[in-house]
This record gives structure tokens, sequence and C-alpha cells, in this order.
């Protein structure tokens, strides 16, 4: 009897896991329509319109492109989904009793925003390591980060870059400047309470030096595109 359950759940395990693999590589292709996220807030708050339309990262301001780089996870382009460095650093400022500060990378985000729901615990956590696996070896850079700017939460019932460009600037996202862009990068940690317009004193701050790690990080992307307001 345990000999066949066992049997069983590793074929249910196993379905499950080709399921994920055929899953993550069509959308390496096709639109993400939404999201486990949009479907807890929609049970959560029937009452909030949710706004999503997905676009291609050729109609995303290279602002916007740049401004989540530089303010979520500046290595990447160089890490393979996971910023260990990044993750000794978050330990040790942790330890140290400062402000407790994650280390998750753009493709982690991504994963978890995709594939998964929002949690703490070791299952979850472990999910969101193989999906991140999945997505870096099927996907490329940019197709993470295409996927990743037309999936996150980036205000109350706004999803993805154009809806956020809409809501806070009243614009399409191809047409955010690096400041707008800034601005919507620095309220991503906590979407729901802050706002990219007008910013806080604590958002102003922070788009400010976001703005500052545009210049260092990417100076050659703004001056292509000729706008450093």
């Amino acid at each position: 009897m345990i000999k066949r359950l066992l049997k069983f759940l590793l074929k249910i395990i196993g379905w499950l896991m080709i399921l994920s693999v055929l899953v993550t590589l069509a959308f390496k292709w096709l639109p993400v329509p939404f999201t486990p996220l949009m479907a807890i807030r929609y049970f959560e708050n029937p009452d909030e319109e949710i706004h999503h339309e997905w676009v291609p990262i050729e109609e995303i301001s290279r602002h916007l492109q740049l401004a989540v780089i530089c303010s979520e996870d500046q290595n990447f382009e160089k890490h393979n989904g996971f910023d260990f460095e990044a993750i000794e650093e978050a330990i040790e400022e942790n330890q140290a009793g400062k402000r407790m500060r994650g280390a998750s990378t753009i493709s982690q985000q991504t994963a978890k925003n995709v594939f998964l729901w929002p949690g703490r615990n070791w299952v979850r956590k472990g999910l969101e390591t193989y999906f991140t696996f999945l997505i870096e070896v099927m996907w490329s850079k940019e197709r993470i980060l295409e996927v990743y700017l037309n999936s996150i939460e980036m205000g109350k019932g706004v999803y993805g870059a154009e809806a956020a460009a809409e809501a806070w600037f009243g614009k399409s996202a191809a047409n955010l400047s690096a400041y707008e862009s800034a601005a919507i990068a620095a309220v991503l940690p906590n979407p729901r309470e802050y706002s990219a317009n007008p910013p806080g004193p604590y958002i102003q701050r922070r788009k400010s030096w976001i703005v500052r790690q545009m210049n260092n990080y990417g100076r050659f992307i703004l001056d292509d595109e000729g706008d450093k307001r």
C-alpha cells in the first residue's frame, strides 16, 4: 500500500514538473495574461478594478528598463538568477540589526509573480528557486525583463508598465522620462502604499537616488534617448 502511494505521488510530481516545464517554455513567447497575485487581489478586493495591458519590451521606455535594474537588481545581466553576494550582504546587515532588506533578483521576482503566490515559507521559496532556474535556462535576460515589467504590481490594481504609466502619468510606457521611470521604480517595494505621483518625501529621495544610479550604471542608454531630466 505504501509503495503504491509513493509511486502515485512520484507520478504526480513527475507530471507537475513536465507541466511546469511546458508552461515556462510557452511563456518564452506568449504574453502572460494574468498572475496569481492578480487573482488573490481580486478575491481580497472584488471592487478594485484590475488594470493590466501587455506590451512588448520595445514599447517600454528604456528609462524604465534601466530604472528597475538600478533599483532592484544591478547585477541582473551578470548573475544566473541568484545574486549570492547580495544575499550575503543582506544576511550580514540583518544580523547586525539594521533594517531588514531583501536580496531577490529580478529573475526571482519574475518567477514568484508569474508562477507562485506571495509568502515566505520554505515550500514557496523552494518552488521560487525551481522556477527561477527554469526561466534562466529557457528565457533570455531580455525576456525575463519583459515579463517582469509586464507582470509586477505597480500600484493599487495596477499591473505592468503600460498600466502604471497611464495610471501615474497619463501616458504610454514608451514615453516615460527618466524621472518618471525612477518614480515608478521607487514604489516597487510597496506599491500599494507608496505614490509615484505625487511622491512623498521618502519616494522623492529614493527617486533621486535611482536617477543617480541610472546615470552611473547606464549613461549610454540615457544618452541614446537624450533625456536626463
